[in-house]
């Protein structure tokens, strides 16, 4: 008797999504082929941690082989893919075609600069680990030229520091930047004047963290400027950044050597160029079920899916795409079962922001809450998150030492 062959599922993507669809397919009679130009899977909420030199990039990655390496119906490719040939059922990478039968795309999503060409020769974005280690050179880098810089107008503008956006990763990134300067980095230079030093979250609209509740939203902006020393600074829209002068909506000029936009993002560019429907920052329209329209094979995920949820889209978080590939995998499942597909139901796990030491907000299962306990919440939630017990402890370790000690162990300017 000829052998079966089994199904090919190919999963684009070994973030928060397409790892979670690989596990979730561990038990079902396909093959599972999962492709990223990365080797390893990043945790991608503690990369500001890295630009403010509180982690070292491998404690929040890990190899994707290792990872997997357990799961037998499972193969990693290292390849950069380029396209989607829907006809004929291949992914396009740059190491040659790879044939499916069925496809999840977990692209996830990138920065998004609103066009604004200036900030993205000049800014930092935070989505990669090579932008975070670039931060983290870039701040120190500042700091070691305002040692050497006699101007004082100068040596204010290297040590300006400005982040723009009042979401969770602008608010924890202006706040570990804050704490990494008056904490740690005035004990390295003492010799600097710590009233030279500035830190500002700008933010377009009126408020913080938007998905929070506006007490909540109150509760980070007085924390960040009472506790923190951040400048918060609201209706404050970035048009134009030289390197050198940040240049407001209102006209307004901020000298400043350092810009980091946390301000959106939007689905991967290579969306764009599958030839599916795409609706806002370029995430493509899925079905109630996840599946692109007309090619019921495919089914698309995460940053890179666009779907309703009581009226709005839903978020572009981890969260989000965790659940959406438990559905995708036992969509297909039930495909090979000759069963009817379920629709995609969110279950909103609650938000987290940590603002630095002994404080952060969270709002779990309708709960508000804020301050220490909040912050314990979140110190947990990211330790069980993180994967792999090697990483866990050094995680830990690392908070250990940088909560008693006021250090930062990873304050190293080194290659890009």
């Amino acid at each position: 008797m000829a052998r079966q062959v089994r199904p090919t599922v190919v999963i684009v993507g070994a973030g928060f999504g397409g790892l979670r669809a690989v596990r979730a397919l561990r038990k079902a009679p396909v093959h599972v082929v999962l492709l990223d130009r990365h080797n390893y899977h990043l945790f991608q909420p503690l990369l500001y941690q890295v630009a403010t030199a509180g982690l070292e990039p491998e404690q929040i990655a890990k190899p994707v082989r290792a990872i997997l390496r357990r799961q037998p119906n499972f193969e990693f490719r290292m390849v950069e893919v380029t396209g989607v040939d829907f006809a004929s059922r291949q992914v396009a990478t740059d190491r040659g075609p790879v044939p499916y039968d069925f496809l999840i795309l977990a692209v996830g999503g990138e920065t998004n600069y609103f066009g604004i060409e200036s900030i993205v020769r000049h800014g930092f974005g935070l989505k990669s680990v090579v932008e975070a280690v670039a931060i983290r050179n870039h701040v120190l880098r500042c700091f070691e030229r305002a040692m050497l810089e006699p101007d004082a107008e100068r040596r204010r503008a290297l040590l300006t520091f400005v982040v723009v956006g009042g979401g969770p990763t602008g608010v924890e990134m202006a706040g570990a930047l804050s704490e990494l300067i008056r904490l740690v980095l005035v004990k390295d230079y003492p010799r600097l004047n710590i009233k030279d030093v500035r830190v500002l979250l700008l933010e377009a609209t009126d408020r913080l963290l938007a998905a929070m509740p506006d007490r909540l939203s109150e509760a980070a902006a007085e924390t960040l400027w009472r506790k923190k020393h951040v400048e918060v600074r609201f209706g404050a829209a970035v048009q134009d950044f030289d390197g050198a002068r940040i240049t407001l909506k209102s006209g307004e000029v901020i000298p400043a050597r350092t810009l980091i936009w946390a301000a959106g993002a939007k689905a991967v560019a290579l969306t764009a160029t599958l030839g599916l429907t795409t609706a806002r920052q370029g995430r493509v329209t899925v079905t109630p079920e996840l599946q692109a329209p007309d090619h019921p094979e495919v089914y698309v995920i995460g940053d890179a899916a666009y779907l309703e949820h009581d009226g709005a889209a839903l978020p572009m978080m981890a969260p989000v795409a965790i659940q959406m590939a438990e559905t995708a995998a036992a969509n297909i499942v039930r495909r090979l079962r000759d069963e009817p597909p379920l629709a995609f139901r969110y279950k909103d796990p609650g938000s987290l922001a940590t603002i630095g030491r002994n404080n952060a907000v969270a709002y779990l299962g309708g709960v508000a809450f804020k301050g220490f306990a909040a912050w314990v919440v979140w110190l947990i939630v990211h330790i069980i998150q993180l994967i792999g017990f090697r990483n866990k402890l050094f995680v830990l370790m690392n908070w250990a030492w940088d909560y008693f000690f006021y250090e930062r162990a990873a304050r190293l300017i080194t290659k890009e």
